[in-house]
């Protein structure tokens, strides 16, 4: 394979109008960044094209831009004032009618929550509110194109307030149907008494299994907050609010639901099978699976038994999946379907520790011994005594561990992080803090793996803690399902990975251009309103003119569009993203947080909110934990290291790991470099072990210029700069292509929009081969011109990349060269491309 090279590269436009109830995109996490170049070799299917950095960076964009006959962005200024004063009036009167009608003052019918004693029905939370949506299309494109913006708002508005009486009847009926599925559980009568006591340690970090450690409290604020283990916190909001919706699970298009007191019971009723089923306190219960009622049952549940709650990751190996199993000394794996049942009955022999395997959907196909369904697994422990399971909780302090987190490998043998009860319950107290949750009043929507820490922290620990109701997406969820979830459903709040993000931007893209040219107008229009009044906010500043129209005629219909209109925050976090897809949220009036943080800080660290953001940093430490930089240089970069009660006990069985991870003052090191603006705000500028340090001396931290070709290069998926102990730096390349939805396997046909970015600039390429084999000159000098925007943005010429090649197949979890958190895998691309990378440079040395 080969490739080609292309004139300027349009920017995208990016236009948000067109965001109906009807938007569809799809989401797949594991799919998918100027001058004349010439190719100068080829090395196993791949062209190598050495390209001149230092020409023109000039764009092309001289598309001729729509007309519009009866409405232009003057006209929308002009009448602005006018415009507000009728949209707000209708507001106003949309309200009114909705408090005669409803009883509330909400734009939405919501059933409020309440607190219940234990004899009253169970009721519906705000998760229960009806889905369907409350803004209609309105057809700009054809029937409405002749409208005026003054039209436009009024009919918008009035199709809001026809619809309210229907959404009502609609959540009614819905909430009847949902209530067949409550049932009444048995009272467990467990005693929390003692186990909040903190053990005496005399250090702050362990490796041992059944070891403590000093909590890192401080004497003000919520370092000073009495430590405190999970067992208590879910106990206590069980008794709290047991009728509170708790868990939904979408099955046979049927939401079954548990309320807290059924949860409650569940997990109480899965730690006695667990004991029955012969877990030793201070071993593994690994849970391998999508995301599910029961895998939240069995991780609380083992731990209300005494053990290590170990997620693996669902794309694992047979042979990855074994050696979680042995290191946590698993006694009972916890699996979704007979695919991962499969996993284990390759390694089982294996496994010396290993006395059951639970199935937790669908029949099990294979039956052996020590194979138990969902159902049987639930019954199993019915004559384990109350008293047998105190025993267990009875073990429990807040200084010693309940879950395990394993880290994804990326350069070598996954590590378990020991987080302790005081960890998770303290971090979930913090962030529900700094976010606002309502206790009794969050909807969260589980679809991201489990067996990371950012999913555990979102979907179990901080639900637990205020009572939020989690439903659970599709197992396709990141296949392109997740859409419909999130309309369905409407969370208060949403946190996903910058993939996830950046689908629903192309989504949006690609949706805006086919919208007409009035719609195009107000788009643009509004989106550049969006972002300025997101920088008002960000510096504290009074919102631009314009803002209350913006709001109404593109912002609501584009978070409704996205299921996202009741989100009061949205977060980002577990890798970068890039400042183009911030700043196109933003302009959304969507402010998108990025959260800093990693598995051994039991997830965040440092974080992003409403009232306290900036652009491209991940925030500031959240209260009670501390930041220091450490070694820094002349420009304030060094070290991030981490103190405060979120720092994790230490690493499994690994004392030579736990002496690397933490500094003579037993701050943890984090390995990434950073620096903070003179208002403490924390910008990550790279990470130490991927630091490239070329032939020069130069160090090159390679993320930065990555995401500068990719936002220079909508074509890019994927990217890894090369240069360590060379003479210049250097650069893989991955076209954008359609991935296998079932084996995340990437194809040889490009993505749509890539397809439509080639054509943008004259080429007609559809697959990769018609790019590298075909050497297609115009995408090749595209490329070129893509790779010089980004060479401008380099602080020295040592930083700038002067060879390139595209591969032909992008980087993929089942290729190996990305991990299961989707992080790159750099020692594997070195060594899978070494022949590629040698040829840049053999080149280079023979000329």
């Amino acid at each position: 394979m080969s490739e080609t090279e292309s004139g300027g590269v349009p920017k995208e436009a990016g236009d948000s109008s067109d965001l109906s109830s009807s938007f569809v995109t799809k989401i797949n996490v594991t799919s998918e960044g100027a001058a004349n170049g010439h190719v100068t070799g080829k090395v196993n299917g791949e062209v190598i094209v050495n390209g001149h950095s230092d020409s023109s960076n000039e764009d092309n964009d001289n598309k001729k831009e729509p007309s519009t006959d009866n409405v232009k962005i003057e006209d929308i200024n002009q009448n602005e004032s006018v415009l507000t004063e009728k949209v707000e009036s209708v507001s106003m009167e949309t309200e009114e009618s909705n408090i005669s009608k409803n009883g509330t003052d909400e734009d939405v019918i919501t059933v409020e929550p309440r607190e219940t004693s234990s004899n009253d029905n169970p009721i519906s939370s705000p998760a229960e509110e009806v889905t369907a949506s409350t803004l209609q299309e309105i057809d700009l494109e054809n029937k409405n194109e002749n409208k005026n913006v003054e039209e436009i708002v009024s009919e918008a508005k009035t199709v809001e307030i026809t619809n309210t009486e229907q959404e009502k009847t609609e959540l009614v009926e819905n909430d009847v149907v949902l209530q067949k599925e409550i049932y009444e559980p048995k009272p467990v009568l467990l005693s929390v008494e003692g186990i909040d006591e903190v053990i005496p340690a005399d250090s702050w970090s362990t490796t041992k299994r059944d070891g403590t450690v000093k909590i890192r409290m401080g004497t003000k604020g919520n370092q000073a907050d009495q430590p405190v283990t999970l067992i208590t916190v879910f106990k206590k909001t069980s008794e709290r609010a047991p009728n509170h919706l708790a868990l939904a699970v979408k099955r046979e298009s049927i939401w079954k639901k548990w309320t807290y007191k059924q949860y409650y019971a569940d997990v109480c009723a899965a730690a006695k099978s667990f004991i029955k089923l012969g877990l030793e306190a201070y071993h593994g219960v690994g849970i391998l699976g999508f995301n599910s009622p029961e895998w939240l049952i069995s991780d609380l549940g083992c731990i209300f038994a005494g053990g290590f709650a170990t997620g693996i990751y669902a794309t694992n190996t047979p042979e990855a999946v074994e050696y979680v199993a042995k290191h946590s000394e698993a006694n009972v794996l916890v699996v979704e379907n007979n695919q991962q049942l499969q996993k284990i009955l390759k390694v089982w022999p294996n496994l010396p520790c290993l006395r059951a395997v639970v199935q937790y959907t669908g029949e099990v196909a294979e039956r052996k011994d020590n194979v138990y369904s969902w159902e049987e697994f639930m019954k199993v422990g019915r004559d384990v005594t109350d008293q047998q399971l105190q025993e267990r909780i009875n073990l429990a302090r807040p200084n010693k561990c309940c879950t395990l987190i394993y880290t994804s490998g990326t350069t070598g043998d996954p590590k378990g992080v020991m987080l302790s009860h005081d960890n998770a319950s303290w971090v979930a107290v913090a962030i529900a803090t700094r976010f606002k949750f309502v206790f009794g009043s969050e909807v969260i929507i589980s679809y991201l793996p489990l067996s990371h820490i950012a999913a555990q922290m979102m979907d179990i620990l901080i639900p637990v803690t205020m009572a939020s109701a989690v439903y659970f997406a599709q197992p396709d969820a990141l296949k392109g399902s997740l859409l419909g979830t999130l309309q369905e459903v409407r969370p208060t709040g949403f946190f996903g990975v910058p993939r996830v993000w950046e689908k629903f931007y192309e989504g949006i893209k690609i949706k805006a251009r086919s919208s007409g040219a009035l719609k195009k107008k107000i788009g643009m229009w509004a989106k550049g309103v969006g972002l300025k009044g997101s920088h008002a906010m960000m510096n504290k500043q009074s919102m631009p003119f314009g803002w209350g129209l913006a709001n109404t005629l593109v912002f609501k219909k584009a978070k409704t569009a996205l299921g996202l209109d009741r989100c009061r925050f949205f977060m980002s976090g577990a890798a970068p993203i890039m400042k183009e897809t911030l700043e196109f949220f933003y302009s959304l009036n969507m402010q998108l947080h990025e959260v800093y943080g990693m598995s051994e800080s039991t997830g965040p660290h440092t974080v992003g909110c409403n009232e306290d953001f900036k652009i491209c940093s991940v925030g500031h430490n959240f209260p009670g934990s501390e930041t220091k930089l450490s070694s820094p240089d002349e420009d304030g970069n060094g070290e991030i290291c981490m103190w405060g009660r979120h720092v994790f006990m230490g690493y499994l069985n690994a004392p030579e790991k736990n002496n690397e991870i933490f500094d003579e003052e037993n701050w943890l090191k984090t390995g990434d470099l950073g620096k903070h603006d003179e208002q403490g705000f924390l910008f990550i500028t790279g990470r130490i072990k991927e630091l490239i340090i070329t032939a020069g001396g130069e160090n090159i931290a390679p993320v930065p210029m990555e995401d500068a070709v990719k936002e220079a290069l909508p074509c890019i998926n994927n990217c890894m700069l090369i240069g360590d102990k060379r003479k210049f730096l250097s650069m893989i390349l991955c076209l954008k292509v359609d991935v296998d939805a079932d084996t995340a396997e990437p194809s040889n046909n490009l993505t749509r929009d890539c397809k439509e970015w080639c054509k943008s600039i004259g080429s007609e390429a559809t697959t990769v081969e018609d790019i590298i084999d075909k050497k297609d000159a115009v995408v090749l000098k595209a490329i070129q011109d893509g790779i010089d925007r980004a060479n401008a943005k380099s602080v020295s010429r040592a930083a700038k990349v002067q060879k390139w090649s595209i591969i032909p197949r992008d980087f993929s979890i089942p290729g190996g060269e990305l991990g299961p958190t989707l992080k790159l895998r750099r020692p594997v691309v070195t060594k899978m491309y070494k022949k590629t990378i040698d040829a840049f440079y053999t080149e280079a040395e023979e000329k």
